[in-house]
């Protein structure tokens, strides 16, 4: 970046809440579907027909207001308004949003800049709105509309213009984005259309106060995106202001080809919208017993949680990140790990963050799809506690047939025949045998060389199919080996 120059961003993002119907109709949300197959006769503006407001998506604002600024950020009392411009993908030729009074008024996001340390950054405001549908182009003479998207519930976010440079916008992006994913209030599938942001760029004389004039580029849906973008668009105004010119207020598109803004229209300002109060919808009254209500449904904030998992669980600072790396993830390895001694709740989180969360990445679930219950998982783990199989068994064998729906954790054991050998005579017959087939080995270890009693341990658990208890194959071999 230029020197002398200070780069000002905000950010407007849109958020698709979690709910299973659109905000003001009863058409499914679900991705995917074919085209124009989930618009209702509201979401398409059919004479006569009336919205009526989603009760999950206010309780989901609600939420978020709570998470970012507690009951205070929370309006009492909101009101819909009419966005009037005319697009294809708009059948009604204006948006339902919310303008002069929001449902979220104010509140916080805590963000670790890469350059500022900790810091708060304000918001000004979240307010529910309807989504657009979505012009298709690709593979076409002309442009098709498909209007599923039409209705989808959103929560726009608006931060102050306190963000300094692409890094630090970025930092706040992935920071609400992780507010959002672990209160439930978003699924925050970027790829999907969950969560896509527009930021707002100025640049300005380091040490002036007044901000420069503001570009907004559109439709963010990736971090790299976002700080390519940012970076060349900041770049661009510092060499427009240098060179004599003048910023024009626009809005411009990344093309991530290109690594490029480019310019998409002249940027609008709010009475080009022609703002009015929805005629079709009464006020927005929000009451305590519905505060009362999204508080109980809160998750546990993400830093008491971690803590907990540090504290009272003894885990390492990087196994409770990663068992707090989603709400899923965290809600089921404290059911998992409940009532179990300190060894087994260790061996249990690591399952989870290992064997568990590579079979639902391959799957593409989390885990609150997982295939194997917190208890299932539990379940396993008593029987390695009680010596019933390996801990290598249960990883290796048992889990993963659990996983494929071969049964419960006995029934597989049982069936395949996995029982570990406890049987101190029979282990200890494996191991002669072992030894006096694997003569260099023995005397490599004698020699000094550890790895040659790994190798030892290895034949004997080979000989055994995986079966003997491996602290008793230690515990003879070290005694016959004379360790």
């Amino acid at each position: 970046m230029s020197a002398g120059w200070e780069v000002v961003v905000g950010i407007e993002t849109h958020t698709q809440l979690l709910t299973k119907s659109k905000i003001f109709s009863g058409a499914s949300t679900a991705f995917g579907a074919p085209p124009n197959s989930q618009a209702s006769a509201v979401d398409i503006a059919l004479p006569g027909v009336l919205p009526v407001l989603n009760r999950a998506a206010v309780e989901l604002a609600i939420r978020f207001g709570l998470a970012v600024g507690g009951p205070d950020a929370i309006s009492r009392r909101s009101i819909f308004a009419r966005k009037n411009y005319f697009y294809p993908d708009l059948p009604k030729g204006y948006q339902i949003s919310q303008f002069e009074l929001p449902i979220v008024k104010g509140g916080v996001v805590e963000v670790e800049s890469p350059t500022r340390g900790k810091i708060k950054v304000r918001l000004t405001r979240a307010h529910l709105e309807e989504d657009a549908g979505k012009s298709l182009h690709e593979g076409r003479e002309g442009t098709g509309i498909d209007l599923n998207r039409a209705g989808t519930p959103l929560l726009e976010i608006v931060s102050e213009p306190e963000l300094r440079g692409a890094a630090e916008a970025v930092a706040y992006a992935r920071a609400l984005h992780e507010l959002v994913t672990w209160n439930g209030i978003s699924d925050g599938d970027m790829e999907e259309g969950s969560f896509r942001c527009d930021a707002n760029v100025s640049v300005r004389r380091v040490g002036d106060a007044k901000l420069g004039t503001r570009c907004e580029i559109k439709n963010l849906n990736s971090f790299l995106f976002m700080e390519h973008a940012i970076e060349f668009e900041a770049h661009r105004q510092i060499e427009v202001l240098e060179s004599g010119g003048s910023i024009v207020q626009e809005t411009r598109l990344f093309d991530p080809d290109k690594e490029e803004t480019r310019s998409m229209r002249v940027k609008e300002d709010a009475h080009d919208y022609r703002y009015f109060p929805d005629p079709d919808l009464l006020p927005l009254v929000v009451t305590d017993e519905m505060i009362a209500g999204a508080q109980e449904s809160m998750p546990k904030p993400k830093q008491i949680q971690r803590r907990e998992f540090i504290e009272n669980y003894s885990f390492s600072p990087a196994l409770a990140d990663s068992l707090t790396s989603s709400n899923a993830t965290s809600t089921f390895a404290v059911s998992a790990v409940s009532g179990l001694s300190r060894e087994g709740q260790l061996n249990v989180a690591n399952w989870i963050i290992g064997p568990l969360k590579a079979h639902l990445n391959r799957a593409h679930l989390d885990f609150s799809q997982s295939k194997i219950s917190s208890a299932e998982l539990k379940q396993l783990y008593a029987m390695v506690a009680s010596g019933e199989i390996s801990a290598s068994t249960a990883v290796g064998s048992v889990l993963p047939a659990m996983w494929e729906g071969e049964g419960s954790a006995k029934n597989i054991v049982e069936k395949r025949g996995l029982t570990q050998i406890n049987d101190a005579g029979a282990i200890e017959k494996a191991v002669d045998e072992v030894l006096a087939a694997n003569a260099k080995q023995v005397a490599d270890y004698k020699a000094g060389k550890e790895k040659a009693f790994n190798s030892l341990v290895g034949q004997v658990m080979k000989a055994t199919k995986g079966k003997a208890n491996p602290a008793q194959v230690n515990e003879i071999l070290r005694r016959k080996l004379g360790g």
